[in-house]
């Protein structure tokens, strides 16, 4: 007797094999058998509590997204969404060098303040949301585990939490470590892998700053302390020991090649994994080769580094409920404080409205306030800032950026711009890549996504609220990668939802789940090829506190299922609640 049999189904399973078609058993939340069929043979024998029917649908295992920042919104929201709708089953957090554990009791706000910097997620949301009840490490994961998820969860070690709860102020104010320093973070990094974290984190980027402009603590860390912390990681057990690298959002186009370096002696010296944010910055647009060149020659060394990937272009949505050109006008600064989003969609659309803010001066930007310049950006990227349609296609042609199709209308361009963002009833956002996107098409990004070495990350599920949405890669692989794509060669689907299952699962030692066989975990998607679609990305105001958060939706995933478990069907949330913690590689 099964729990659950999924039949008639193209099985795509994860390992990059061809697709085939067979019939699934599942007992007791692991796959028990997978029965291939040909055209003619009977359905696979044995009785099931449920049956899923998959004919002309592709099953696959559920994704795995290591890139990830719920730590605060696990507190709150067992649904996880982003991510859950997306067909990921399981999720990695603590990325960046930011979470909330170590926290010494009255450092809890400050931990917030760091990650609404970082990871632009509302702080107003975070106190709110969060449920505090740890000082360790250990203890933030055993107040986790008590918990029930839609999908399961896995964390890691941040640097930042680590480094103010060991060293206090000198730690935040990215004072050097001495010797005791690093020996005391040494002690919290071990007794967190031991205690079950997938990994440590650190960031070395200049772009990632507290709400008061510092840099993430660890920022400047010296070879010494990172060194500390790496040997710290693997005494403790299997782990991977993941950073946004120098230069990585294209501020020191020299620190790339020193960062590798190092990694490739640190992993090399403690044969951990080590992970490292990849992306094309337009200050030396091959330097990401380079970078890949030399992670390749670090894993014939012995090394093991790790390019992460992004999908599709790096950058952020503007639109009327994020960040636009229209930010410090006085008249729409008015209408954002007086209005509900809905009346503010409405008083948009009024022509005077329109007209008294498209005649308006800026207000004076402040400079103390984090992305205050934003409007001021974008009114001059106009001519990269790109008009996406619905659905949307994030790998546009030079015709649809803004500035090309004011010239197409005969039309200034900051109200076409205003035009285009009132589309959809002023819900409309539009793409402004920042990497990733210098050639204007998505090449790059293939070439990437095929390197031996790299894996699919950097989607921030539960980040970036007001610019992002990359949480919905999993769904942009499987339709733009391997069925739309126009404008250059595809991917196969084998290969992208091995991509995204099986070698992000492996990289963290999850060997139990990322494919679909006999004895793994019954994390499965059933998916609607022909229907699939990602729908356009909108804000929406739902976290605690009123937060706002961009959201994008899909549709065609008939089933996801999760310790064989069905979490959501047809897209909608079936309110079963199997995800726990992850604890450990597998």
């Amino acid at each position: 007797m099964f729990d659950l049999k999924i039949i008639g189904g193209t099985v795509v399973d994860g390992t990059g094999a061809e697709r085939f078609r067979a019939d699934i058993g599942i007992k007791d939340g692991t796959i028990v058998e997978v029965v291939r069929r040909g055209r003619d043979d009977p359905e696979m024998g044995g009785d099931s509590a449920e049956i899923i029917d998959a004919t002309r649908h592709v099953v696959a295992p559920g994704f795995v997204d290591i890139h990830t920042h719920y730590d605060g919104q696990m507190s709150w929201d067992s649904l996880l969404e982003p991510s859950s709708g997306h067909g990921v089953t399981t999720v990695v957090t603590g990325n960046c060098g930011v979470g909330f554990a170590p926290v010494r009791p009255g450092r809890e706000e400050w931990l917030i303040k760091l990650m609404e910097g970082v990871e632009d997620i509302p702080g107003t949301a975070l106190t709110e949301g969060i449920t505090w009840g740890w000082e360790t490490y250990p203890q933030y994961l055993d107040m986790m585990g008590e918990r029930k998820f839609a999908i399961d969860v896995g964390s890691q070690i941040p640097h930042g939490a680590v480094r103010a709860y060991a060293m206090g102020e000198r730690g935040a104010r990215n004072e050097p470590a001495t010797p005791d320093d690093i020996a005391a973070m040494g002690r919290l990094v071990r007794e967190g892998i031991e205690a079950g974290g997938l990994g440590f984190s650190t960031s070395r980027t200049l772009a990632h700053r507290a709400m008061d402009g510092e840099p993430v603590p660890g920022t400047f860390a010296a070879e010494e302390e990172l060194f500390g912390l790496g040997r710290a990681m693997a005494a403790g057990g299997q782990a991977v020991f993941e950073l946004a690298p120098q230069g990585a959002a294209g501020e020191d186009i020299v620190g790339p090649k020193k960062e590798l370096d190092w990694m490739r002696r640190l992993s090399g010296e403690i044969d951990r994994a080590v992970s490292f944010a990849l992306i094309q910055v337009d200050a030396d647009p091959t330097l990401w080769r380079e970078q890949l060149e030399l992670s390749a020659a670090a894993h014939a060394e012995g090394s093991r580094l790790h390019p992460q990937i992004a999908a599709r272009p790096f950058g952020m949505m503007i639109g009327f409920h994020g960040h636009h050109a229209f930010g410090h006008r006085p008249t729409y600064r008015k209408l954002k404080s007086e209005c509900s989003p809905e009346e503010l969609d409405q008083r948009l659309a009024d022509p005077a409205v329109k007209a008294a803010i498209l005649s308006e001066d800026d207000l004076p930007i402040d400079p103390t306030v984090l992305f205050d310049g934003m409007s001021t950006f974008v009114q001059y990227s106009l001519d990269r800032l790109y008009a996406l349609g619905d659905p949307p296609d994030y790998e546009p042609t030079p015709d649809r950026t803004v500035a090309a199709i004011a010239k197409q209308r005969g039309d200034d361009p900051l109200t076409t711009l205003y035009d285009l963002m009132l589309e959809s009833n002023a819900t409309a956002m539009l793409m402004l890549p920042f990497f990733n996107y210098a050639d204007g098409n998505c090449d790059v990004i293939r070439e990437m996504l095929l390197h031996p070495a790299g894996v699919l990350g950097l989607s921030d599920g539960g980040a970036h609220c007001g610019m992002i949405c990359d949480a919905s890669y999993p769904t942009f692989l499987l339709t733009h990668w391997a069925r739309d794509r126009s404008r250059g060669e595809k991917l196969s689907l084998e290969y992208v939802i091995r991509k995204q299952s099986r070698d992000t699962a492996y990289l963290f030692g999850l060997t139990d789940r990322g494919t679909i066989e006999p004895g793994k975990k019954a994390d499965i998607n059933v998916i609607d090829m022909d229907a699939l679609t990602l729908h356009p990305a909108a804000m929406a105001y739902d976290l605690p506190a009123g937060g706002h958060r961009i959201l994008q939706k899909a549709s065609g995933y008939t089933a996801t299922i999760v310790s064989g478990t069905v979490t959501r069907s047809n897209d909608v949330d079936t309110g079963a609640r199997p995800g726990r913690l992850v604890r450990g590689a597998r």
